[in-house]
């Protein structure tokens, strides 16, 4: 049902230990208590500077954090917690991650393949995989000359298209998207985004994390503003508008007004805040 609540983050803290000299543990935080949720239907944009935990957050839903990572709070898929043995189950099938990093796709693999792989691995026979790998390119405009072709070979928008062809085989219900728009030219961003407006537009629901604020506000229902990873404001999209009267936080509002448009305003206004660092006793 569209609105439905799908995942929920209670208080997601995550810090990460860095070991020094003489035995001493540092403590970074990269999330700070975040309480969000995702409902069916909805593109959910997240956005902030380098460094404010948005990747995190992706790879913390997906569970896929280093090992010197802590995770404290929860997340709830379907009113349930993810535990690492749920997250196994739905990992790749009903969430599904399109990592910002070319570097995930193996250089040694055609591109169709990968996306069959893919629908392998989610527990379909080699020829439902073929079927799902050659529906799963039709419907994101890969084409089957482009489909013979290793990652090397294949342009940056070709590869954001391989990427989404192989989340989207297993017919997941959540999108965890970091980053699709890098070096894309305007008309490929703006097809690479209202292809996930469709996905949510089917009754799904996209986590887009983006740089980009004004070209994931042309898709975008709601927007998450973080910074040094807090989240400060949910706002709706249409809130970024005029001066940003209506944005409650002063740091969505300098995201907004720093925007080209917008004259590049109040870009001074907002320091940027130190990296905190927790340093305790080795364990």
């Amino acid at each position: 049902m569209k609105g439905e609540s799908l995942l929920t983050t209670q208080n997601l803290s995550v810090t990460f230990r860095r070991m020094e000299r003489l035995g001493r543990v540092d403590r970074i935080p990269a999330l700070k208590g975040v309480s969000l949720s995702l409902s069916r239907g909805e593109v959910l944009a997240v956005i902030g500077s380098c460094g404010s935990g948005k990747s995190i957050l992706a790879h913390a839903i997906l569970g896929i954090l280093p090992a010197n990572a802590e995770t404290h709070g929860q997340i709830l898929y379907r009113g349930e917690g993810l535990t690492c043995e749920r997250l196994k189950q739905l990992r790749g099938r009903e969430i599904a991650l399109i990592p910002q990093s070319v570097s995930y796709l193996d250089p040694l693999v055609k591109a169709k393949h990968a996306v069959r792989w893919a629908a392998r691995m989610r527990g379909l026979s080699e020829t439902e995989a073929r079927v799902a790998q050659q529906d799963a390119c039709f419907a994101v405009g890969l084409s089957e000359e482009a489909g013979e072709r290793f990652p090397f070979q294949l342009s940056g928008g070709m590869l954001r298209r391989v990427f989404l062809a192989i989340a989207t085989v297993g017919n997941p219900t959540i999108l965890v998207v970091d980053e699709p728009t890098p070096g894309l030219h305007p008309e490929a961003v703006a097809e690479s985004l209202q292809r996930l407006r469709g996905f949510a537009d089917d009754g799904k629901t996209v986590l887009l994390i983006s740089h980009d604020i004004a070209a994931s506000l042309t898709v975008a229902d709601r927007v998450a503003v973080f910074l040094d990873g807090s989240l400060v404001e949910v706002a709706r999209a249409d809130a970024f508008q005029g001066q940003g009267e209506r944005l409650q936080h002063p740091y969505s509002r300098m995201l907004w007004n720093a925007l080209p448009q917008n004259a590049f305003a109040g870009t001074s206004d907002f320091p940027t805040p130190p990296v905190e660092t927790l340093h305790v006793a080795s364990d």
